[in-house]
């Protein structure tokens, strides 16, 4: 490999896309963490982006442009070369609500009960066999079809659906430059034994084609290199971040996610934050508590809301004087667990509200939507901003909320979401599993004196500002740079 491969073009290639068509040809940008992270990086070198269609709309866009890339504008900004990858709805649904989640998110996330679930059957392994790898296996196609006549390709893929795509690319293409971000949590080798051997192995090996491999923590990145000692039997350089895979040096990093500070800022200012801003303060008691998050098992959103519960209990000076306010996003409602969370969640607002409100005052305020404005306005007015993940790859909420908050408000953030590792010192750290913990670091954060809230607000906006998404693109840009000359 050459120097200069950081200066090719890139493809990009990941299950969404900066943006989703409806049927009509309406545009909308796309959801999630990743979309935010990999927007900031296909605006700032030319990239092809390769994702698998998400509606009927993308769908029909695909074969309208016979599967060629094709430029489109996201209403969310920025400009996008695209490449619509369709596969059969049955293979796509086993790939991403059998296989891809639960199976994969579950097991990253520590949330398998395994003393009831999972039991792996044959649905589980054919899901593997022929959703998973199918879906890989078409994308990892198209991927090949755009470096044709590139020499030394840069490819960088995404996340944990695509686990066995790159060994699909680097047997087509010997030569290509394979990096890949992990966006969410790396588990410690007993949680990967749910597994059956030969599909794990198979996971771990398309893995291991890529060149560089990244997470956003240096724990993800230990727990990686565990695994590839203790699941793999391969020989690691846990110092250097290095395993060696066959005949290659695979090196293993760290890079912590940042926001982009201006862009949240920016959204801060509009009218519309305005108008939710200024219903808000209309409804506000004197102590205000935030919860942006999905609903998803992961984020721990029972256990926030159970110590609320007991908070109002132990401290019953606060009746009448605190309002939560909890905006999720609904998440993945046709897999059972997930539907099955959502209706736990308003029956236990339900609760708290039965038990603690009056007829003036509803304790927690429920909002069931993803409104980034809306949510905007809340993080300007917090009082304290409660990220309670069980685990959590990075947690962009943690890292938003206290750039526009402007009550100096207090963060509260569980231990296991990847943004403590650069966070914690400014936060209330808990235990997410702790209710006891988090009812007292609600007390505390609400009792806390102006001069010790100041200097923790002051804290945190000075390392979530120490770099952007720009850094976090140039750092991987550089390892791949570092990695082809070492190869060269």
């Amino acid at each position: 490999m050459s120097a200069d491969a950081e200066h090719r073009p890139l493809v990009l290639v990941s299950n969404r896309g900066p943006v989703t068509f409806d049927e009509e040809g309406g545009v909308k940008r796309g959801t999630g963490g990743l979309v935010t992270a990999l927007t900031g990086l296909a605006s700032h070198r030319d990239a092809v982006w390769v994702c698998s269609t998400m509606t009927e709309g993308d769908a029909q866009r695909a074969r309208e442009e016979q599967g060629r890339p094709f430029t489109v504008t996201s209403p969310a900004g920025g400009e996008y070369q695209v490449k619509f990858v369709e596969s059969d709805p049955d293979a796509y649904d086993r790939f991403y609500n059998i296989f891809a989640n639960p199976m994969l998110w579950f097991i990253q996330h520590y949330l398998w009960d395994l003393s009831n679930a999972p039991d792996v059957r044959r649905h589980e392994v054919e899901a593997f066999e022929f959703g998973y790898n199918v879906v890989n296996e078409d994308l990892a196609r198209a991927v090949v079809e755009e470096v044709e006549g590139v020499d030394e390709p840069v490819v960088m893929v995404h996340d944990y659906h695509l686990y066995t795509l790159p060994a699909l690319v680097r047997k087509a293409r010997e030569d290509v430059v394979l990096h890949h971000f992990v966006h969410i949590p790396w588990t410690q080798p007993d949680a990967w034994r749910v597994l059956p051997n030969r599909i794990r192995d198979e996971l771990y090996e398309g893995l291991l084609a890529n060149d560089i491999i990244g997470f956003h923590t240096r724990s993800y990145r230990w727990n990686f290199l565990q695994c590839c000692r203790d699941l793999m039997g391969l020989d690691v350089d846990f110092e250097r971040g290095i395993v060696r895979w066959q005949d290659r040096e695979v090196w293993v990093r760290a890079y912590p996610l940042p926001i982009d500070a201006s862009a949240i800022q920016k959204t801060a200012t509009s009218s519309r934050v305005d108008d939710f801003a200024a219903e808000l303060e209309r409804r506000r008691r004197e102590h205000l508590i935030l919860r942006v998050d999905r609903a998803d098992l992961s984020k721990n959103v029972l256990r926030g809301f159970t110590a609320f519960d007991l908070f109002l209990e132990q401290h019953p000076e606060f009746a009448e004087r605190v309002t939560f306010v909890a905006q999720l996003m609904p998440s993945r409602t046709d897999v059972p667990e997930y539907a099955e969370y959502l209706e736990r969640i308003e029956a236990i607002v339900a609760v708290v509200n039965h038990r603690h409100g009056t007829p003036d005052w509803m304790p927690i305020q429920l909002k069931l939507r993803d409104d980034l404005e809306e949510a905007v306005a809340a993080y300007k007015d917090y009082d304290v901003l409660l990220v309670n993940a069980m685990f959590d790859g990075m947690n962009l909420v943690a890292k938003e909320g206290p750039i526009v908050n402007e009550r100096d408000g207090v963060s509260i953030l569980s231990e296991n979401t990847g943004a403590h590792e650069e966070l914690g010192e400014f936060a209330l750290s808990v235990n997410p599993f702790d209710v006891q913990e988090l009812a007292d670091s609600i007390h505390a954060a609400l009792t806390m004196e102006p001069q010790e809230r100041r200097r923790r607000a002051a804290g945190l906006k000075r390392i979530i500002t120490a770099r952007d998404p720009g850094d976090w693109i140039d750092d991987q840009l550089a390892d791949i740079r570092r990695k082809a000359g070492v190869e060269a």
